[in-house]
Formats: C-alpha cells, sequence, structure tokens
C-alpha cells in the first residue's frame, strides 16, 4: 500500500460539526470511514492556520484516494487534499531512470 498525507479545511458548517461531535469522535468516524475502503488510518491530528486537520494513511491505490476525496469534497463541509508520499528508494529509483528532458526556448 502506498503512504499518503491528507489535509483538510472545514468550511462553518464543518467548525459547527466538529465541535458538536468533538475531536475524538471524529478521528473515529475517519479512521472506520478509512478502513472500510481498504485504507490504514496512521495519524491524524487537528490544527489551526492554513489547515484543520492533517493525517496520513496508507492506501490501496490512487483510485481508492481519488474516490476518498471527490466523496469528502463532494459534502462541501471540508476541502480535502490527498497527497502521494514518496519514500527515500523510490526517489533512489527515479533517479536511476534517465529521462531526455529539453526546456521550453533551450
Amino acid at each position: 500500500m502506498a503512504k499518503y498525507m491528507f489535509k483538510g479545511k472545514y468550511g462553518p458548517e464543518g467548525v459547527r460539526g466538529l465541535l458538536k461531535e468533538g475531536g475524538s469522535s471524529r478521528l473515529k468516524y475517519i479512521s472506520k470511514l478509512f478502513a472500510d475502503h481498504g485504507c490504514t488510518l496512521e495519524a491524524a491530528y487537528f490544527a489551526f492556520g492554513e489547515d484543520d486537520v492533517i493525517g496520513f494513511c496508507d492506501m490501496p491505490d490512487t483510485t481508492t484516494a481519488t474516490a476518498m476525496s471527490l466523496a469528502v469534497n463532494a459534502s462541501g463541509v471540508v476541502a480535502l487534499s490527498i497527497t502521494p508520499l514518496i519514500t527515500a528508494e523510490e526517489i533512489d529509483k527515479a533517479g536511476k531512470i534517465v529521462v531526455d528532458y529539453r526546456p521550453a526556448g533551450s
């Protein structure tokens, strides 16, 4: 499974819901939602500033990550982004692939 980072920004309705349900209850729900789709929630934290929630998880594939992102964002209550994370070993392997790139205008 691949690792992903997710970040979310609650809208006003989402903040009201979070205050009503509580943070622990919300993370329990998120963990179950992930598990129901073959994902594992590694860690999640609430924050203030640019993002309201930040977490790390394992997901089986990009199709699942896309489905989760679409479903959450369609709610309109939270703006979610999911970012694939790359291991050092994957960087090492990618660095050995020769790419013949020419910058525009050169």
